[in-house]
């Protein structure tokens, strides 16, 4: 009897297929029709778009990218943030404004980049979508896994604009004669099945009924309306939630293990709009002038589609960060003007969502997750000079683009990115280390982080790092001073920390608005003149508040995670990437002519 393969054999297969598809046009000049006409980037100030402008200069000159394709980085307007959604419509004024007539016949793949990174701070300076992943040669960042993933969309495509995150990652497998096709009018989302709490914090879709009593790994279907974060029981009273009747059903899904049972709902990733759809929004923004508040691609755009849909939504601030008055009526007005378009769904039943953009998700899926590193075959050791043997790193760290002592120790669940660590350096479990130089004996205690950025102040080079506890909330904000006590760092009040240090509470303590303090506007990590010192001050920091004990830094120029973006010296810190990359290039010939 032929044994049957399980559905994450078809995943790993397909995903590995795809990944081999794209690594043939890295480097290559793609052919009419083969690969996306446009690949957009979008930046949410002018410092982002040049970090991003160099970048995927550099990723182009090394042959990384496929080449005769157009490659932009588009910067929101100067002003309020406007959220993805504002990002999505200025996008498409950019569009026209760069290709005239002719951007109504493009394909265009358009990835969401535009965030500080305040959840995932390695990926502050230099952008989520060029965060390195622990597989590729050379290293593939998340950049060139979204190209690879959605190799075969521009194929089956009409013109139009396909709109994705920078921190996600979507695998599936569909039959082998199938193929993904974008083809409708009006909007296509991608739909994943998920249980009822992931729901929860993602877009859910109310699916219209279907005559198909089989499930298959695609399917097309039509949406009846979308609900944005749900409660449980508003997925219940919505009918969102599917049932399927026992467990191999399930596990055919890519639903399979026992932490599911048979309720399920088919929850977000990426969505696709025609050029019809691209005018009307396109015209819209043109109306409205300028945008004053943030909207978002998925929660006001989608909610407003599908027969089922309702303006109720427009009032409802739930899931709004910051409450902005303007907000409601814009949200009426796409509403009206989005009112009776299509909502197409494309099920993909045997898919993964994967999320990264947190440092938990981070350390977890790059460490830790074993279903993900057999899906994609993500390694331990990438790239990375490192004498050491698997027992001296800890069978879950990962090492990526990184120059490691043989007396080096990492401990598992840790992720060590672009950093040179020298002899006798141990980093305890559950900690990231990046951009870093080390040059002498240290030790990062547990669930640290922290990372190094290059500024240019006065024209000199000179530099700062960042040091976190990893469960540290660098969002949490309070407006006045006599809050601060409330913000933690390490675990520790900040109140008790600004003793140590020898800080007061003041005005001067903090950048940027002083209704909005805390651990991303803080002024307290010292600016130094060399990579291996900014550590070694930034790990005293650190250690003053394990051990509390007192370190003094009243003596040294203070600078703020938000200040420390602002300066960032983007070439400077590409050039130390660069001398590691050199050097381990360099050392892997060696090493293969020694053989």
């Amino acid at each position: 009897m032929p044994l049957v393969e399980e559905p994450e054999a078809f995943l790993q297969r397909a995903t590995r297929e795809r990944l081999e598809k794209f690594a043939r046009l890295r480097g290559k000049t793609v052919k009419n029709g083969e690969f996306w006409d446009a690949v957009v980037i979008t930046a949410v100030d002018k410092n982002q778009e040049i970090a991003y402008q160099q970048q995927l200069s550099e990723k182009l000159k090394r042959k990384e990218l496929p080449l005769g394709v157009h490659y932009h980085v588009f910067v929101d307007p100067p002003g309020p943030k406007i959220g993805n959604g504002g990002s999505t419509l200025h996008v498409l004024r950019c569009l026209e404004e760069r290709y005239g007539d002719k951007w109504d016949s493009l394909t265009v793949i358009l990835i969401h980049s535009g965030g500080y990174s305040q959840r995932l701070p390695n990926a502050s300076a230099l952008g989520k979508i060029f965060t390195a992943l622990p597989f590729g040669d050379p290293v593939y960042q998340m950049l060139d896994l979204k190209l690879a993933m959605y190799i075969d969309f521009p194929t089956h495509m009409n013109p139009g604009i396909l709109i994705t995150c920078a921190d996600d990652i979507e695998l599936y497998s569909i039959g082998p004669a199938e193929f993904i096709r974008f083809d409708q009018p009006g909007f296509t989302a991608l739909a994943h099945p998920s249980s009822l709490t992931i729901g929860t914090t993602h877009g859910v879709f109310v699916l219209e009924p279907s005559s198909h009593s089989a499930e298959r790994e695609l399917e097309y279907r039509s949406c009846h309306c979308f609900l944005h974060k749900p409660s449980i029981k508003t997925m219940r009273q919505s009918g969102a939630v599917c049932e399927r009747s026992n467990c191999q059903s399930l596990h055919s899904a890519g639903l399979g293990d026992s932490t599911l049972d048979s309720e399920f709902v088919y929850t977000d990733s990426l969505f696709y709009i025609d050029h019809t759809t691209a005018k009307l929004l396109l015209a819209f923004y043109k109306d409205m002038g300028t945008l004053c508040c943030e909207i978002d691609a998925y929660g006001d755009f989608l909610q407003a589609l599908g027969p089922g849909a309702t303006q109720d939504y427009a009032k409802n601030l739930e899931n709004v960060t910051k409450e902005e008055s303007g907000l409601v009526e814009i949200r009426e007005k796409i509403f009206t003007l989005l009112k009776g378009l299509p909502l197409n769904v494309i099920l993909l039943n045997n898919s993964k969502f994967y999320h990264i953009g947190t440092t938990h998700e981070y350390l977890f899926h790059f460490t830790s997750d074993r279903k993900l590193k057999l899906e994609m075959g993500l390694l331990p050791n990438v790239f990375t000079i490192c004498r050491n043997s698997a027992e001296d790193l800890g069978k879950s760290a990962c090492i990526i683009h990184s120059v490691l002592s043989s007396s080096c120790s990492v401990a598992p669940g840790s992720l060590v990115e672009y950093s040179r660590l020298g002899p006798d350096v141990s980093v305890g479990a559950n900690s990231i280390v990046s951009g870093c130089c080390i040059d002498s004996q240290a030790n990062i205690p547990p669930n640290t982080f922290i990372t190094t950025l290059s500024l240019r102040i006065s024209g000199e080079v000179v530099y700062v790092s960042m040091v976190f506890g990893i469960e540290d909330n660098l969002k949490k904000n309070v407006i006045t001073l006599s809050e601060t006590h409330l913000l933690q760092f390490y675990g520790v009040s900040i109140g008790q920390c600004l003793e140590l240090w020898g800080l007061k509470v003041s005005d001067q303590l903090f950048s940027g608005d002083k209704t909005c303090l805390s651990l991303w506007t803080i002024r307290i990590f010292p600016l130094c003149s060399t990579l291996s010192d900014s550590v070694k001050v930034s790990l005293g920091i650190l250690n003053s508040v394990q051990n509390k004990s007192p370190f003094k830094l009243n003596s040294f120029k203070l600078f703020s995670v938000e200040e420390m973006l602002h300066y960032k010296d983007v070439e400077d810190m590409l050039t130390f990437r660069q001398q590691l990359y050199e050097e381990i290039s360099l050392q892997r010939l060696k090493k293969k002519s020694d053989l």
